[in-house]
C-alpha cells in the first residue's frame, strides 16, 4: 500500500477529528513499517516529506525500531533520507543500544558510523559500550572503543565496560549488601 493509498483508505473516516485521526493513523503505518521493515512503505513517508524523527509514546522514532528489529534495508533507507541516529527514546536509549542489545551487529556498525557521540547516555547513565560489555559484543565494544568511546565511564551504580566484561554487574541491590 503507498501513501497515497493509505490517505484514501482513510478518506472515509467521520469528519469530526478527521486530521487529527488522519495523522494518528499515519503515524500508526510509519511505525508498524519500521518494525516490519517495509521498506517499500517508509520509501512512500521519505518522499512525502514525512517527519522521520516522529516518536511515539514511548519516545522510539521509526529508526530505533527498525535497528531494534533487526531491519538493515530499513535502518540504511531512514538513515540516508537525513533521520536523526542520535534521538533517544523516553528512557533515553538510542537505535545504537537497541541494536546492540539485540545482537545485529552489522546494523550497530553503520550506526556508529554516524555522528553521534560513543559516549551518549541513556537515562540510567549507560552508554553504547556499557550494553556492548554487558552482552559480550566484543566486535561492539572493539569497533566503539576505536571511535573513542571512554572505557572508564561510570553508570550511577560504578559500572563501566571493563566490570561488566568480566561479568561485575553492580545494581542498587548490591550496593545495599554488606
Amino acid at each position: 500500500m503507498t501513501l497515497t493509498g493509505a490517505t484514501s483508505l482513510l478518506a472515509d473516516t467521520p469528519p469530526a477529528g478527521d486530521a487529527e485521526h488522519i495523522q494518528a493513523q499515519l503515524r500508526t503505518y510509519y511505525f508498524d513499517a519500521a518494525r516490519a521493515g517495509n521498506t517499500a512503505m517508509l520509501d512512500e513517508f521519505i518522499q512525502a516529506g514525512y517527519d522521520l524523527d516522529t516518536a511515539d509514546e514511548k519516545g522510539y522514532t521509526a529508526l530505533i525500531l527498525s535497528a531494534y528489529h533487526g531491519h538493515r534495508e530499513a535502518v540504511e533507507r531512514l538513515l540516508s533520507a537525513g533521520a536523526d541516529a542520535c534521538a533517544q527514546d523516553q528512557r533515553g536509549n538510542t537505535a545504537l543500544m537497541g541494536a546492540i542489545f539485540k545482537g545485529e551487529v552489522r546494523i550497530a556498525k553503520r550506526l556508529l558510523d554516524a555522528d553521534c557521540s560513543p559516549d551518549q547516555r541513556n537515562g540510567s547513565g549507560q552508554t553504547a559500550a556499557m550494553y556492548a560489555a554487558l552482552f559480550q559484543r566484543k566486535d561492539m565494544l572493539d569497533a566503539l572503543a576505536n571511535k573513542g568511546a571512554d572505557m572508564s565511564a561510570e553508570d550511577a551504580f560504578g559500572n563501566n565496560p571493563q566490570r561488566l566484561e568480566q561479568g561485575d554487574i553492580r545494581t542498587r541491590w548490591s550496593q545495599e549488601q554488606p
